[in-house]
């Protein structure tokens, strides 16, 4: 998982775990937070050009993935915050740009508003506002909810495990071709793409981590902690947002997006990528590191 390049792999003990950090640049924080089925890696194109544009950029591996401790606990929203915002502490930072795609995005939403004071601004890749995915679930069930229903899959125990762990992680690479945009299908670093993240879910306990999130934000709903969660992240922030989105994106669909205008601020910036699925900043690299810097530099 430690792939060589221009950056610097190490290790950070924040919120009671080891997270894998890798970094590039110097400059003001900006925090990449990967999503399923990846691992830090997913950023590459952006630790460069971030770094070139004058800014520290940090990819983590997170809880459960990667090089990071795998706890047998600790996947809910309230604690992957906490890992978030210690994180940024032992970096030795009062702050940072928190740019998340999938899980990584839906985390950055979350940051924002329960550790405010530690977050700059947010950049949500392919990741709708949580509640607005709660709402489009139960509100638009032909679409959202059928675009869904592979998270229905990973609630029953050790079968879903199995299954992304079977074959060398053969169903990695079926979730990521199904759901990427076509034109980035065709490029010719989309085999070594498949390699590196299969190899990165066959790693002992990261196939069940990674669903311990699903598992965690479906089953919640039920319980007390779920309403309480839903009633701390039910708030308008105060901080800017980038929001950028495939039009081709297939699980979390545009329209649902769209609907993240009611949680963000007045300083809300929102564009749909043509012709790209869910894995924006890889599938438009140079697009979205473009618009990652032009963002940030005004923050």
């Amino acid at each position: 998982m430690r792939v060589a390049g221009p950056w610097t792999h190490r290790e950070v003990s924040a919120n009671g775990i080891r997270l894998h950090v890798v970094e590039l640049g110097s400059g003001p924080l900006v925090l990449l937070l990967h999503g399923f089925p990846e691992f830090w890696w997913s950023w590459r194109h952006q630790l460069i050009g971030l770094a070139d544009a004058g800014f520290r950029a940090a990819a983590v591996d997170l809880r459960g993935y990667g090089d990071s401790d795998k706890p047998p606990r600790g996947y809910d929203g309230w604690t992957l915050a906490g890992d978030v915002a210690g994180l940024i502490r032992a970096l030795g930072e009062r702050d940072a740009a928190v740019v998340g795609h999938d899980w990584g995005g839906l985390l950055a939403w979350t940051v924002a508003a329960l550790h405010p004071r530690l977050v700059r601004c947010i950049a949500p890749l392919a990741a709708p506002h949580p509640l607005a995915i709660r709402r489009a679930l139960v509100r638009d069930v032909r679409h959202q909810g059928a675009a869904s229903r592979y998270a229905l899959g990973f609630q029953v125990p050790l079968w879903p495990e199995r299954r992304l762990r079977r074959d060398g992680g053969a169903h990695v690479e079926a979730i990521i071709s199904s759901w990427s945009g076509a034109q980035w299908r065709g490029t010719p670093e989309f085999a070594e793409v498949l390699r590196r993240n299969r190899a990165a879910m066959t790693i002992p306990g990261a196939a069940h981590s990674a669903l311990e999130y699903y598992r965690w934000a479906l089953r919640s709903q039920l319980r007390t902690e779920g309403r309480r969660f839903t009633a701390a992240l039910d708030r308008q922030l105060t901080v800017p947002v980038l929001q950028l989105h495939g039009a081709d994106d297939p699980c979390l669909l545009e329209p649902t997006a769209r609907r993240s205008r009611h949680w963000a601020g007045p300083a809300y910036r929102y564009r749909v990528l043509p012709d790209v699925g869910h894995f924006v900043q890889q599938e438009a690299a140079l697009t979205t590191t473009r618009a990652l810097v032009e963002f940030l530099r005004v923050r």
